[in-house]
Order: structure tokens, then sequence, then C-alpha cells
């Protein structure tokens, strides 16, 4: 996994509010890249325009492939994931919830076994025949990351992922996140806890004003 996103430049503007304003950063596999700043400073709108979920008024999002262009359709869409706060879930078994991913991709291959890998990932593969709706907040934002795990992607977008969290789950999503930069994969998080940015990030980034920046130390 060599997947590669340049962000070059990018504004975007809602009714005449600036939240980012050339912003330009590169991130590569195998780091945690942190993303702090105050509420309403344009972290989750950074996100989702990475994660080409929205587009931006100006700049360019590209990505790369063992150095070479990655054209910008379904084939790419499939190799990133983005993970909000406060995941929906389904009214059904843990195991089906990570399981659906595989189905609507037609995904049929190893699925069983992909579904129960990604909840052993987790810490939840005890669980798999447990109604999801029991799963306590932190337990479900497991759930969340074993959805996104599941479909194999090369770069994950984490919106909060310990907001509302407890800590024993605080710290088992904490482990979670460096195992998945083990696996040559690149995570980029959004925190308020400077702690927890100092904790995981390879490197820690602050939006402010509109302008992303490298924060020293």
């Amino acid at each position: 996994m060599s997947l590669e996103l340049v962000v070059s430049d990018i504004s975007k503007t809602y009714s005449n509010d600036t939240v980012l304003r050339n912003c330009s950063f590169t991130f590569n596999s195998s780091r945690i890249y942190v993303l702090m700043g105050p509420n309403g400073s344009g972290k989750s709108t950074f996100l989702r325009i990475c994660a080409l979920l929205e587009a931006p008024d100006s700049g360019d999002i590209n990505f790369y492939s063992e150095g070479k262009p990655v054209i910008k359709d379904i084939s790419l869409m499939r190799r990133i994931t983005l993970l909000l706060p406060k995941i929906g879930v389904f009214n059904t078994s843990v195991y089906k919830n990570v399981a659906y991913g595989l189905k609507i991709r037609n995904l049929k291959i190893d699925s069983a076994s992909r579904a129960e890998h990604a909840l052993d990932f987790v810490g939840l593969l005890q669980k798999k025949n447990q109604n999801a709706l029991t799963l306590s907040s932190g337990e479900s934002q497991r759930l969340g990351i074993a959805r996104a795990l599941v479909v194999e992607p090369e770069i994950i977008f984490l919106d909060e992922p310990t907001a509302s969290v407890d800590v024993k789950n605080t710290e088992i999503i904490e482990d979670i996140i460096r195992k998945i930069r083990k696996d040559s994969r690149a995570i980029v998080m959004t925190t308020h806890d400077l702690a927890q940015a100092k904790r995981l990030g390879d490197e820690v980034l602050c939006i402010k004003d509109g302008q992303i920046t490298e924060r020293p130390g």
C-alpha cells in the first residue's frame, strides 16, 4: 500500500466565511497525521475534501501510487475512507454490520474471514453475534473502525475518533490507530486533545485562520 495524497492550495468558503485558505500538504503512507484547531476552524471540512466527499472552491486534491497519478473515480474512492464521530449502526449483529460493506461492494471472496479479521483487529470478535445497538459508545466507535478497515482502505480519515469515549476505549482506539499505521496505511485524524496528538502523531498539524501549519515540537 503506497497511496500518497497531495493537497495543493485548497480553499473553501461558506456564506462569506472562509474556513480554508490556500491549504497545502502531502500525506504519505505508514504515518499518522493529527490535525488540531478550534471548533469551526475547518478540520472536518478539510477531511471531507481530502476524502473526495466535498469539493474545494479552488485548489487541487491529487492521489499518487508509486509516483503515478491516480484517476479520481470509484476505484479510488474504495481505497480511502472517512469515519465520522457517532456513527450509525444497523439493528443487526455486530458481524453483519461489518460484513455489509463487503456485500454492497459485491466483495464475496473471503468475506467471512475478512469481517472476522476486522472485528478481531478492533477487539470485538467475541461480540460478533451481539446486536450492535447494545454496544457502548466506545465499542460502537471501534465497530465503525472495523467497518472502515474491512474494505482495506489505504488512507483512513478519522474525525474525532475518541470523542465522547471512555478512558478504556480511548486507549484501545489509540492502540488500534497505531496498528493501522504498521499495516503501511496513512491515517489523518482530528482531535482537540493535545496530549493525544503528541502520543499518536508522527506529524501534528494545526488549522488556524483558515491556514494549515505544522505544529513545532
